[in-house]
């Protein structure tokens, strides 16, 4: 059975939806559409993130173009990140994402109950 290079494990789209299409850098996304932000103000934003998974899904997104990272020369240092221009190309396909989910909450919801409900 041939293998669609979609699914190629080098593919460059895989790739992406490893880096990019997580709850993290998703919501990353949708604060700095609003603003640039600061890395504190996003671990007050963003309930339940660690340090260590906003330091990560930062340079992640960073690296692959979609945020920019300034930093000011102020004392103690600080940085602010704001979004490319290619990362702006993603509002609308997560917007629509988003959109998708909050429309279709009650029955996914739904859906997990019944699962949730089955005998083993």
């Amino acid at each position: 059975m041939a293998v669609d290079p979609v699914f190629f494990a080098d593919c460059a789209a895989r790739s992406f939806f490893d880096q990019v299409a997580n709850k993290w850098s998703v919501m990353i996304l949708t604060v700095l559409i609003e603003k640039p932000t600061r890395f504190n103000e996003f671990r007050r934003r963003l309930e339940g993130i660690t340090h260590k998974a906003l330091t990560q899904a930062l340079r992640r997104l960073e690296r692959n173009g979609l945020i920019a990272r300034r930093v000011f020369p102020t004392s103690p240092v600080s940085v602010e990140y704001s979004i490319t221009d290619l990362g702006r190309t993603l509002q609308v396909p997560l917007g629509a994402a988003f959109d998708w989910a909050i429309g279709h909450l009650h029955e996914i919801e739904q859906a997990q109950e019944v699962y949730d409900g089955r005998s083993v």
